[in-house]
């Protein structure tokens, strides 16, 4: 009698089961966050402790978290140290603004992610995805977490910028790297809440990082402006030109275009690639699973020629990926502080204390899932997903600030996933060891060496 094989248990940081010291929290926090867990926060509702930094506040319990993200929102803002390693480098993109600037710039983008506008970007994401994979077609060894990084720039620059982002693509994926190891990161001055004026030696490797992507920035502003003096007809009507639509006296600055157009070629396409590197990873890892999904993509593609329809007609690819998202998701961390205290049933949460919502904790947590440390799509395959509450399960975030990109990350996600898996298989080698490590993003260190074979067509 056949049996499945026992799923595969993808690596992660053990939970501590003793509490580390002052300065021995601050070198974890630095070098790799999600090692710095202990047992009860992957087993507890919600965790109140004193911090380094001040009150902190775990927040595991999807009512909890609910409270805090939606239902009292209002009185939460981003957290101090999260804005503190994010707006050196964001300032006022949509992921770090507050308030007014927030609305203003919420305003402004939303039309570009309207359901109409996301399937008309789906012959331009199979576009640049066909013409990315012929780079394996002699087979061999390649890093897939660097190759998503490209593909994924590809097809923003395609989609939302019609193309026309200033600088080289290979450049780009290598300073994305060198700016989120130098900038996207804890510094201990950050943890203990020191003054700004003392300077953060770990950001300051980081300038000459910053000033390319700004001057990318620049340069792609200026060749727009100059396609509209030049011949305002043929001007692509795309996220870029929205933006600029939106500078004004009652919309946005030209620092606060800046800062967006700089939050989506930067974080905007980091996150999609994480994932896609790591479902690929996973799948490699559990071969059964991966025939599953090779399988369905082979039947969908053979009659459905419209990548629209992919994401619906093919629920375990879509599994695979959101069970990747669930094991690393991107954003491992979010970050709010009260304005005001509260209490949430028995726990009080005070004033500035830090409120940590933890995907990468909430989507492991012992209460919350059946082997939740093990590599397991059939939680989200038909049936099963609708049993999943909505704040146990958090990838793009919720509430008023959840990812305003999910709908163009998951379409994207999939196209990619069916071009790829139906050309090639992608196998894990001996010097494929990722560790996850978080910076801005929960990245592989050492990367994803793989080996690509064509699959017979």
């Amino acid at each position: 009698m056949d049996t499945q094989p026992a799923p595969f248990v993808p690596p992660a940081p053990k939970p501590r089961t003793s509490p580390p010291s002052t300065l021995e929290m601050i070198r974890i926090v630095y070098r790799n966050p999600l090692e710095l867990w202990g047992e009860p926060t992957y087993n507890e509702p919600w965790i109140s402790a004193k911090g380094a930094g001040g009150p902190l506040v775990i927040a595991n319990d999807p009512g909890l978290i609910r409270h805090v993200l939606v239902d009292n929102a209002k009185n939460y803002k981003m957290a101090t140290v999260r804005q503190k390693i994010l707006r050196p480098i964001l300032r006022d993109g949509l992921l770090t603004a507050e308030g007014e600037v927030w609305k203003r710039s919420r305003k402004a983008m939303a039309p570009v992610f309207t359901p109409r506008h996301i399937f008309g970007f789906v012959q331009p994401m199979l576009k640049r995805t066909l013409e990315f994979v012929t780079r394996y077609e002699a087979g061999g060894t390649s890093d897939i977490a660097h190759d998503m990084t490209l593909l994924t720039y590809d097809i923003l620059a395609e989609t939302l910028f019609s193309g026309e982002i200033a600088g080289e693509p290979g450049s780009f994926a290598n300073e994305i790297d060198r700016l989120f190891e130098t900038m996207g990161r804890v510094d201990p001055l950050d943890l203990l809440r020191a003054p700004d004026w003392l300077p953060r030696l770990t950001r300051i490797r980081g300038r000459k990082t910053m000033a390319y992507f700004r001057k990318i920035v620049t340069d792609t502003v200026k060749m727009r402006e100059e396609k509209v003096r030049r011949d305002p007809d043929a001007v692509p009507q795309d996220f870029l030109t929205l933006l600029l639509k939106a500078e004004g006296p009652d919309g946005l600055t030209r620092p606060e275009v800046e800062d967006n157009i700089i939050t989506f070629i930067g974080a905007g396409h980091e996150t999609t690639a994480r994932a896609l590197g790591w479902t690929l990873y996973c799948l490699a890892e559990s071969p059964w699973e991966r025939d599953r999904v090779e399988q369905e993509i082979d039947r969908v593609l053979a009659r459905e020629p419209d990548p629209a329809k992919w994401l619906d007609a093919m629920p375990l690819t879509r599994a695979a990926f959101d069970e990747a998202l669930r094991l690393y998701p991107p954003a491992p961390s979010i970050n709010r502080e009260p304005i005001v205290p509260e209490m949430w049933k028995d726990l009080y949460i005070p004033k500035h204390a830090a409120v940590l919502v933890m995907p990468w904790v909430v989507h492991r947590h012992r209460k919350l899932w059946d082997r939740p440390d093990a590599f397991l799509p059939e939680r989200f395959h038909p049936g099963n997903r609708e049993k999943i509450d909505r704040f146990q399960y958090l990838p793009f975030g919720a509430g008023p600030r959840v990812c305003i990109g999910a709908s163009f990350a998951m379409q994207e996600a999939i196209i990619a996933l069916a071009i790829l898996l139906s050309r090639f298989r992608f196998d894990a080698t001996a010097e494929t060891k990722p560790w996850p490590v978080q910076k801005l993003t929960t990245q592989p260190q050492g990367g994803l060496p793989m080996g690509v074979t064509p699959r017979p067509r």
